[in-house]
C-alpha cells in the first residue's frame, strides 16, 4: 500500500514563491530595525551567506525552480503520520503527546529547502557550558566528547544514577550545532546528564591516528557507549542522532541488539536509503544549495588534518570533489576499505537493518526533506516491527520544524526531543512493555 502524507481539505492560496522571500527578507529588515538586514547577514560565515544568495536565486540567479507554487493554508495545521504498532502508539500519545499535535510550518518559510536553509540563519543559540573529555581508541586515535555533568540537577541530586542522553551531531557537525544546543537545553532542564559525540576531526582535536568516521563504522559509537557505561553503570542511558549521527546511531542498534546498553533511541531527520538521498541531493537545486556546501565542508575538515591523512589517501584528489558522492568515492570508500562508494552506500543505509534493532526507538521525518525522499522511509517495516515508530510530519525539511512567525527558539523537533526523553526515561517499564521488549533485554 502506497504511503500518503496528510493533506488538508479545504481551500488554499498559491502564492509564487519568490513573493514568499521577498517578506521574508523585508521581515528581517523590520525586525533587526533601524540595524537594517545586512547588519544580520554580514556576521554570517561566508558558506551561510552563500546559503542565503541560493535562497533568493530567482533573482540573483535567474533560476526558475525556486519558483514554485508556495501554499499558504487557510486550514488548521496537519497531524503527523504515526507509522507504529498499537501499544507503541498509545505509550506516544500517553507520554508524548506532541506525536498527535498538528505541526504547522513558519507561514513565511514553507517548502522543505527554505526550512532547512532558514534554519541555519535564524535559529538561537542556547547557552551551553561544556566540559570536554578525550577517551582514546583501539587503533590509538582519539575521539572528543563534550558533558554537561547537570551537577545542580534537582530531580536527580545523586551523579551516580542521573540520567544520560548521549547526542550525536550530523555529517559535518559537532557540539556547537544550534540543534544539539537546543537538545541540551531540552534535556538539562528535565535534570539530565548530557555528553555529546564528536565526530573525529570534528571536534576541534587533533587527528593521532589517519582514520576519521562514516555511517557504517560503528566501532567509534561502541568505544563511546562502553565508556559512559563505565562511569555510571546505574545511570540509565539514551541515544539521539541527527541526519547522519542518526544513521550511525541505528547502525549501532542493529549490530549489538540486546547488548546495545540503551534504554532507548531517537533519531531525527536520518537518511534511510543513501543511495536515494544521494539521488535526491544531485537534483539541480538540491546540487547548488545543499550538496557542493556539504562536500567543501568535508574537503576542508580533511585539508586541515592533511598531514595525518595524505598517507592513506590523495588528499589533493578529495579537495576537487564537489558532491558527497565524489567525497565518498574519492575518501570514505578508500579509507574504510570499500570495493566501491555504491558497497559504501549500501552498508550505510539503515532502512533494511531495522529488523535487527530490539530497542525502543522514535524516528522524526518530515516528507519535504531534500535529504531523505519520502518514497525512501521504511514505512512497511515501521508497521510490523513492535519497537519502531516512524513520526512523519508533511512539512519541517531537513533539521528544519520550523514554527512560529519569528522561529528562533524552541521547535518542533525540540518539544518532541524533551518529550521522548523524559517518556523513556520516567517510564522505562511502559515503555518496554508497549515495544513487546523483556525486562532483561534491556537491563
Amino acid at each position: 500500500m502506497l504511503f500518503h502524507c496528510p493533506t488538508t481539505t479545504s481551500r488554499r492560496i498559491y502564492v509564487p514563491q519568490c513573493v514568499i522571500v521577498c517578506l521574508v527578507v523585508s521581515a528581517y529588515s523590520t525586525l533587526f530595525s533601524p540595524i537594517s538586514i545586512f547588519s544580520f547577514i554580514l556576521p554570517l560565515s561566508l558558506s551561510h551567506l552563500l546559503l542565503y544568495t541560493s535562497l533568493i536565486s530567482p533573482f540573483c540567479l535567474n533560476i526558475h525552480m525556486l519558483t514554485y507554487p508556495c501554499p499558504l493554508s487557510l486550514s488548521h495545521p496537519q497531524t503527523p503520520v504515526l507509522v507504529c504498532s498499537d501499544a507503541f502508539r498509545v505509550f506516544l500519545q500517553r507520554h508524548c503527546p506532541v506525536v498527535a499535535e498538528p505541526f504547522s510550518p513558519t507561514p513565511w518559510c514553507w517548502g522543505g529547502r527554505l526550512q532547512t536553509l532558514v534554519r541555519v540563519l535564524i535559529k538561537s543559540s542556547p547557552q551551553v557550558d561544556y566540559r570536554n573529555e578525550l577517551i582514546r581508541t583501539a587503533d590509538g586515535g582519539q575521539i572528543s566528547l563534550d558533558w554537561v555533568d547537570n551537577g545542580d540537577s534537582a530531580a536527580y541530586p545523586e551523579c551516580y544514577s542521573r540520567p544520560t542522553v548521549l547526542i550525536l551531531p550530523g555529517l559535518t557537525g559537532n557540539s556547537r550545532q544550534t540543534y544539539v544546543l537546543h537538545a541540551v537545553s531540552q534535556a538539562t532542564r528535565r535534570g539530565y546528564r548530557c555528553v555529546v559525540f564528536n565526530n573525529r576531526g570534528f571536534g576541534g582535536e587533533e587527528l593521532l591516528t589517519p582514520m576519521t568516521f562514516c555511517a557504517a563504522d560503528t566501532s567509534d559509537l561502541e568505544r563511546v557507549v562502553l565508556h559512559v557505561k563505565e562511569l555510571f553503570p546505574q545511570a540509565p542511558l539514551l541515544g539521539t542522532g541527527v541526519s547522519l549521527g542518526g544513521m550511525l546511531l541505528l547502525n549501532y542498534l542493529a549490530r549489538k541488539g540486546s547488548e546495545a546498553g540503551l534504554v532507548a533511541g531517537l533519531t531525527m531527520s536520518v537518511s534511510w536509503d543513501t543511495l536515494e538521498s544521494c539521488a535526491s541531493l544531485e537534483q539541480p537545486i538540491n546540487r547548488l544549495i545543499f550538496n557542493r556546501h556539504l562536500a567543501s565542508n568535508l574537503c576542508q575538515a580533511i585539508n586541515r588534518h592533511r598531514k595525518m591523512l595524505e598517507t592513506v589517501v590523495d588528499v589533493d584528489h578529495v579537495l576537487k570533489a564537489r558532491t558527497i558522492r565524489e567525497f565518498d568515492e574519492r575518501y570514505t570508500s578508500v579509507l574504510f576499505g570499500y570495493k566501491s562508494c555504491l558497497d559504501y552506500y549500501q552498508e550505510a543505509s539503515p532502512n533494511y537493518k531495522l529488523p535487527r534493532t530490539t530497542v525502543p526507538i522514535l524516528c522524526l521525518n518530515a516528507a519535504d526533506d531534500p535529504f531523505s525522499p519520502k518514497h525512501a522511509l521504511p514505512v512497511a517495516l515501521a508497521k510490523r516491527l513492535p519497537n519502531v515508530a516512524l513520526l512523519v510530519t508533511s512539512h519541517g525539511g531537513h533539521i528544519g520544524y520550523l514554527e512560529g512567525l519569528y522561529p528562533r527558539g524552541e521547535g518542533y523537533m525540540d518539544r518532541l526531543f524533551g518529550q521522548f526523553i523524559q517518556a523513556a526515561f520516567d517510564h522505562p517499564g511502559d515503555l518496554k512493555g508497549a515495544c513487546s521488549i523483556k525486562e532483561e533485554l534491556l537491563d
